[in-house]
């Protein structure tokens, strides 16, 4: 069983950057793809991005493409989010998953294990 636990966020002015990450423990992580998401209070959790088991493959929301960038480091098991240029909604508890199935997915339902969250706040 994967555990994962996030870490590095807190409260940013807008336009500023923040980088989060996720360890992981248990078994490698790297036979499993990894995602972000969001939870803003009030709305359903959201998709920010995924990355395959090997780094090779991301995707992201249109709301983060080309502001932020997931990246792993499967020898240290550790999944990261850097976050660029940040507004004030992207404000949530930004969450780690994994998934062990083979197709990749950007549905909540397709992600076994999850983090705790981690709250990143954007002042306007």
């Amino acid at each position: 069983q994967v555990q994962l636990v996030e870490s590095g966020g807190g409260l940013v002015q807008a336009g500023g950057s923040l980088r989060i990450s996720c360890a992981a423990s248990g078994p490698p992580i790297i036979s499993y793809y990894m995602g972000w998401f969001r939870q803003a209070p009030g709305k359903e959790r959201e998709f920010i991005a995924l990355i395959s088991g090997s780094g090779g493959v991301t995707t992201y929301a249109d709301s983060v493409k080309g502001r932020f960038t997931i990246s792993r480091d499967n020898a240290k098991n550790t999944l990261d989010l850097q976050m660029n240029s940040l507004k004030a909604e992207d404000t949530a508890v930004y969450y780690c998953a994994s998934s062990a199935r083979t197709a990749l997915s950007q549905r909540v339902s397709a992600y076994d294990y999850w983090g705790q969250g981690t709250q990143v706040t954007v002042s306007s």
